[in-house]
């Protein structure tokens, strides 16, 4: 019979959430069970969590584990008696034939027991060195052998099956967003940030289909399938947006046009965002990006909605967000061609400083309302999993 793979969790930020520790404690417990599966057992341990699953499976929890929002780092142990000679005999085997400096490090969870972490660091280091005649380096060790002692148990592991996390916060601990999705570099690098923070994306994703193709639909689908990896199975709308960019065309200056789809595009995320309780939009913009992103523009088409606008790009450069988005792994779709709704009927000149009171002015001559209702009308919703048959459509 094989025997059950260990691996102890452990989180940092979640450790000065004072009162409400225990409230992401548990979160961070389930984000890990929905990972992992109904085969693990996830227990919320004093300071830490233990994963237990079958051995066989070792390999691919480790990839799980390093996608769970919260970790700070894990490692694969050893549980052991509270013996120091047995553990001092099992660091070594697990070194095999590594040779060079060490340090010990001990961490007590039971204070019942009969010595304090620095003697068990003492005895349990001079049994190796005993042992290999190893040098101990209290800084600097080539290898840090880590002890923890839990109740009647001691869990052992290395420096070298020490394995970093994401860190930040659970899924679900900070509520619902909204994603503005482009199927662009930077929607989806924004929308991982902000599940880093806790919250849970719903994404929507404008198109101007018959105009353009369905080729940036395509690759939102593809981004989130791989974002779902981080945060699980995320709802997308679909909404089309080309009637009322032609309206727009038809009735508004050329140099307006694109900061009023994007102010169209808000109040339709709004909406969708108040039958999903979300709290907040968020989008992918950089100051000074683009033209729709200087200072002036963002203030002007958020001023169409009454609700808080996340912007966890809005700092950065492009080489930044493309180094990101080349580590979570969205990178390779979000270059290739896409025609978005925003290339649609684009101006050639657009406004750099445009302000809210010129596009009220402009919006006087549309039907604001009616072209909302319209485009919400014809939305489509999909869930995107982690499995292809976990996705549905359902208008």
């Amino acid at each position: 019979m094989v025997e059950p793979a260990l691996f102890l969790v452990h989180y940092h930020e979640i450790a000065l959430k004072g009162r409400n520790r225990r409230h992401f404690e548990q979160i961070l417990a389930q984000r890990l069970r929905d990972a992992l599966g109904p085969d693990a057992r996830v227990n919320l341990l004093h300071g830490r969590i233990l994963v237990e699953v079958p051995g066989r499976w070792a390999e691919a929890v480790q990839d799980g584990l390093g996608r769970v929002f919260g970790v700070a780092y894990f490692a694969r142990v050893q549980r052991l008696p509270v013996d120091f000679e047995k553990i001092a005999q099992a660091a070594l085997a697990r070194l095999g034939d590594f040779a060079g400096s060490f340090r010990v490090s001990v961490k007590r969870a039971n204070k019942r027991l009969p010595f304090t972490s620095p003697e068990a660091e003492r005895q349990i280091g001079a049994l190796i060195v005993a042992a290999t005649g190893w040098p101990v380096r209290l800084r600097g060790a080539d290898v840090e052998i880590f002890v923890e002692f839990y109740e009647n148990k001691a869990w052992l592991y290395t420096s070298l099956d020490r394995t970093p996390g994401p860190g930040g916060l659970p899924v679900g601990a900070s509520g619902k967003v909204v994603v503005l999705a482009s199927g662009g570099i930077d929607s989806p690098v924004a929308a991982w940030r902000v599940a880093k923070r806790g919250a849970r994306p719903v994404y929507v994703h404008f198109h101007s289909y018959p105009h353009t193709s369905l080729d940036s639909l395509r690759k939102t689908e593809a981004e989130i399938e791989i974002l779902s990896r981080w945060h699980g199975p995320a709802k997308l709308y679909v909404v089309p947006l080309a009637g009322i960019q032609e309206e727009i065309f038809a009735k508004s200056p050329e140099r307006y046009r694109t900061l009023l789809y994007r102010r169209f595009m808000y109040r339709i995320a709004a909406r969708i965002a108040g039958w999903e309780k979300a709290g907040a939009l968020v989008t992918g913009d950089a100051l000074g990006q683009v033209a729709s992103q200087t200072l002036e523009n963002m203030r002007a088409v958020q001023e169409a909605v009454d609700m808080l606008v996340l912007r966890p790009l809005v700092g950065m450069d492009k080489t930044e967000v493309i180094a990101e988005a080349q580590a979570i792994g969205t990178y390779d779709i979000s270059i290739q061609p896409q025609q978005d709704c925003c290339s649609f009927l684009e101006p050639k000149r657009p406004a750099t400083k445009s302000t809210p009171e010129q596009l009220r002015k402009v919006e006087a001559k549309l039907d604001v309302k009616g072209l909302v209702e319209q485009a919400l009308e014809r939305a489509e919703r999909r869930w995107i999993g982690n499995e292809p048959d976990t996705r549905i459509s359902e208008r």
